[in-house]
């Protein structure tokens, strides 16, 4: 597991946002286990105060699990992102990069291009209408 901080946003932004990332890359798995907060706190250079409010926020949204003497692990409910949806990711960030497009402007096209409305979900298997009264 490699944690990098940089950039603007909160250092505990930060590793909540890589933890989850890496959750839902397949990089950590049900039940893989964390460092200790004092542990990542020391690689990191920062309070064991940032790393474990940034674990507490992950243990909220249910993707980790902190055991008194068992240590914090990946939940067993947090789910990865499907290989189909990582692949098109890499392929997007390898292509942005190279047209020189930063992250947030890749994110804003993605936004800008999202779906706003799902087609109900009776629509695909429901035969068409037909007008016409027997």
């Amino acid at each position: 597991m490699i944690i990098r901080l940089s950039g603007s946003a909160a250092p505990t932004d930060q590793i909540r946002d890589q933890l989850r990332g890496l959750i839902a890359a397949g990089h950590l798995a049900a039940h893989d286990r964390l460092p200790s907060v004092r542990q990542l706190a020391k690689d990191l250079g920062v309070a064991p105060g940032t790393v474990a409010k940034a674990y507490r926020a992950l243990e909220a949204e249910g993707l980790l699990i902190a055991r008194t003497g068992g240590g914090t692990r990946v939940s067993e409910t947090a789910t990865t992102t499907p290989r189909a949806v990582l692949d098109a990711a890499h392929v997007l960030a390898r292509t942005s990069a190279t047209a020189g497009i930063d992250l947030n402007a890749t994110i804003r096209v993605i936004r800008a291009i999202w779906p706003t409305a799902e087609p109900p979900a009776d629509s695909a298997t429901s035969p068409p209408h037909d007008p016409k009264p027997r």
